[in-house]
């Protein structure tokens, strides 16, 4: 690249000044976005599974503005592509915060007319689409601002993606990050090789002089920084191109999505086959071998011995593949059984522990210790003035909003305002679990709040299903909204951009993807008769499940008692995971027992989308082991992945498209 430019030698609490809100960053923002949003909605229908995917939105930021860099009017800077960045993640978290992959088609698809509280069936038009996901917007943005202080700088909690991404960033740019303890060491786990980044012990306000022996180290640092730059976009536009052409096959051959890999009476009896999908194959490779391990276990568990099981005892007797009769719909439950008690415990655990740290760092802070909670000028913060305002007023816009969909009778102002309250509270702990973890626990929220809303809302009350929903949904987009915030406002601080530009990003984007995610869901449910044997929306089939259950429905024969057997030990293992986490020589041992959230994605997915995982998982592994878990190896990893999961995600309009259109497989 070019010398070195004088926004580049600008230290880190002077950054924010640049330019950051700008028309050209804002529309690249909202294009990156819309399509991550397009490729959420396909592999959240089929099976639930939603990405930030902040890291490929940085890159295809920097990458779209390099080939544009000689017509720019003023140059692109790390700072922009941190707010580039922040409307992209914003745009296309739209399908999950918003509950377009569950809550709204478990109102759409499977609520009853006699749960529904009016005694008729749900079915929103592309307005209340838009008022639902309105109403659900913006509270957690606001519930997130306030927290930045506590969690980012003061406690520098990791957040390991968003110092992932804001690592990817610095290097993309050939500039500095601002290092606080936490981000030192995360760094340093992220970058075993030290020739792209400064990692001396010298504040950020502080340059080195070049001396004339140090010229050549300088000019290798940036042929080596250009060398990976191109081998990242080639392996992104290579990864595309295979992704997006097995899905135009996939069309024209549809047998390719369900290959009888142990022989096609295991593929009819209890729906054993592979979709050998390069984008579930880049998503194993994301979530890496434990993940996709405990998975494939969960397969196994439900699909090999729990689903033979109940149909052999007839306790399932429908096809197997049907969600009221068949042993999908009876193993659900042992599957939402499992990871309701994994949430429950390690939300229990997290709020125990963050409670104690939090009292203690309070004890032990010193006045000397507030001096070195380095921060920015007031004037790149969001106000409090505008952070109380937003807090008020996106709460009784959720209220308007679901108060005009549903009516006060069936949804009581009391609930939503109860409901709220508590989506902040778990917001709370889903942001401090995303911190220290980097797993945002919105699933399990969303569980816990169904919970808890049993308790609130009286069994006879009708419509108290729908209720029950509602409330999950609130408790789910807060916890997501400030979960996504987060990591990108500990970006924006390693990098140095602005919070208050940040904000704005998340703002812009979020206004954008109401509307996108909302003619998107009308879109998909125009061409194609979801659920389907593509799109299953399991997710839905969960919410639905736990209403019933925590509302007082009853059960499939023995689903109880099994459920509640699978439920104590998995709880159990939540248990020793969480309280043993910082144990390094207990986690080498703890690590052999399996996820309880994990086993159960493996055990309501069919095997066909867990095993490509699976296979990404194997990839990843050898590829990490291969280059020594550097930097270098996992963002380049991280770019061959994200190229199968947007190609398969984008190219999905086309088969959409064709199927609109009438045209004939082969």
């Amino acid at each position: 690249m070019a010398a070195q430019t004088p926004w580049k030698d600008l230290p880190w609490e002077e950054k924010p000044a640049l330019r950051q809100i700008t028309t050209r960053s804002i529309v690249a923002g909202l294009v990156i976005g819309s399509l991550i949003l397009v490729s959420n909605f396909q592999f959240g229908l089929q099976t639930g599974w939603v990405s930030m995917m902040s890291l490929p939105s940085a890159l295809l930021a920097f990458a779209v503005f390099k080939q544009l860099q000689k017509g720019l009017e003023y140059e692109f800077t790390d700072v922009e592509n941190v707010f580039v960045q922040s409307i992209a993640v914003a745009v296309g978290t739209g399908p999950l915060a918003y509950g377009f992959v569950g809550v709204v088609p478990a109102l759409e698809k499977f609520l009853r007319a006699d749960e529904s509280g009016t005694g008729k069936l749900i079915h929103f038009s592309l307005r209340e689409l838009i008022v639902w996901s309105t109403g659900l917007a913006f509270f957690g943005i606001f519930f997130a601002v306030p927290l930045r202080k506590q969690v980012v700088v003061r406690e520098k909690l990791p957040f390991p993606s968003g110092s992932a991404t804001a690592t990817l960033i610095a290097v993309l740019n050939n500039t500095k990050i601002h290092h606080d303890k936490s981000a030192y060491h995360i760094s340093n786990e992220l970058n075993d090789d030290d020739e792209l980044n400064d990692d001396d012990s010298t504040s950020s306000t502080e340059r080195s002089t070049l001396l004339p022996e140090d010229v050549g180290v300088v000019e290798s640092q940036q042929v080596k920084f250009q060398r990976l730059y191109y081998q990242n976009v080639r392996s992104l536009i290579k990864t595309f191109s295979i992704s997006s052409s097995y899905t135009i096959l996939s069309y024209f051959i549809p047998q390719v999505r369900n290959i009888p890999i142990l022989g096609s009476k295991l593929a009819q009896d209890y729906l054993w086959t592979l979709q050998p999908s390069p984008a579930y194959i880049g998503q194993g490779i994301i979530m890496g071998l434990p993940t996709v391990s405990y998975m494939l276990f969960g397969a196994i568990l439900g699909w090999g011995i729990l689903a033979p099981m109940a149909k052999y005892m007839n306790w399932a007797d429908g096809p197997v593949d049907d969600w009221k009769t068949g042993a999908q719909g009876w193993i659900l439950w042992v599957s939402l059984a499992v990871m309701v008690s994994d949430s429950v415990v390690s939300f229990i655990v997290v709020t125990v522990q963050s409670g104690m740290k939090l009292y203690t760092n309070e004890m032990m802070t010193t006045s000397s210790d507030l001096d070195n909670e380095i921060d920015l000028d007031d004037e790149y913060l969001v106000s409090k003035r505008t952070v109380i305002i937003g807090l008020i007023g996106s709460s009784i816009l959720c209220i308007i909003c679901m108060v005009g969909l549903f009516g006060t009778t069936i949804v009581p102002i009391y609930s939503l305002i109860i409901a709220i309250i508590l989506a902040l509270f778990l917001s709370v702990l889903g942001v401090r679990a995303l911190g220290e973890t980097d797993l945002n626990p919105v699933s399990g929220i969303g569980k816990l709040s169904q919970l808890i809303f049993a308790l609130v809302i009286p069994k006879n009350h009708p419509g108290s299903v729908l209720v029950n929903l509602v409330a999950g949904a609130i408790a789910e987009a807060g916890a997501q909204q400030a979960g996504d915030l987060m990591q990108d406002l500990k970006t924006g601080h390693l990098i140095g951009a602005s919070p208050y530009a940040q904000f704005i990003a998340q703002m812009i984007g979020t206004i954008w993807s109401i509307f996108l995610s909302s003619i998107m869901y009308k879109v998909y449910n125009a061409v194609y008769d979801i659920p389907n044997n593509i799109f299953r929306i399991p997710t839905a089939v969960i919410w639905i499940d736990c209403s019933r259950l925590v509302t007082g429905s009853g059960l499939p024969p023995y689903a109880f008692e099994v459920s509640i057997i699978f439920g104590l030990i998995f709880g159990v293992i939540s248990l020793l995971k969480n309280v043993y986490k910082n144990d390094h020589e207990m986690q080498k041992r703890l690590i052999w027992l399996p996820s309880g959230v994990a086993v159960g994605i493996g055990i309501y997915n069919t095997p066909s989308f867990t095993i490509a995982r699976f296979i990404g998982g194997v990839i990843a592994y050898w590829w990490l082991k291969k280059v020594d878990h550097s930097h270098d190896g996992k963002t380049s990893m991280i770019v061959f992945s994200s190229g199968l999961v947007l190609g398969e995600g984008m190219f999905s309009i086309v088969n959409m498209t064709l199927t609109s259109l009438g045209v004939p497989h082969l």
